[in-house]
């Protein structure tokens, strides 16, 4: 089963090695103690172990928790080379695949924006970008 992730929420990623025993109080403390967040706001919260070999995805969907849970029986996840806690949904998707996130290299798209003049405010933001592995 594959998980669709949308750019519309925030994915992010705990740096250090969490016990993966913990489950729905024991992340979401982990949010609201290191972090500072709020486990309910929406955002998506992603834990590895030590070994780098199991992942644990924390999301509130309006009625309650999920946890989505992963182990590679060969292999390790990778995590981004810059330190920021934040990645995108696709950086989560590579991760989750496989795919070495340094052989990613993205190209340069143009970006039109468009403004209502009336209300002086951003009303749509057209982006294309493509994302190539090498």
């Amino acid at each position: 089963m594959n998980i669709l992730f949308s750019e519309r929420y925030r994915y992010f990623i705990y740096r250090s090695a969490c016990d993966m025993r913990k489950g729905y109080d024991g992340l979401s403390g982990i949010v609201r103690g290191e972090w500072k967040k709020d486990p309910l706001s929406g955002d998506v919260f992603i834990f590895l172990s030590k070994q780098r070999n199991k992942i644990k995805l924390l999301h509130w969907q309006n009625d309650g928790f999920v946890i989505y849970s992963k182990r590679l029986e060969k292999g390790t996840f990778e995590l981004p080379k810059d330190n920021s806690i934040e990645i995108s949904a696709h950086q989560l998707q590579f991760i989750l695949d496989g795919i070495y996130l340094s052989s990613i290299k993205k190209q340069v798209r143009y970006e039109h924006r468009f403004v209502n003049n009336n209300f002086n405010e951003n009303v749509f933001s057209a982006r294309r970008s493509s994302i190539f592995v090498t």
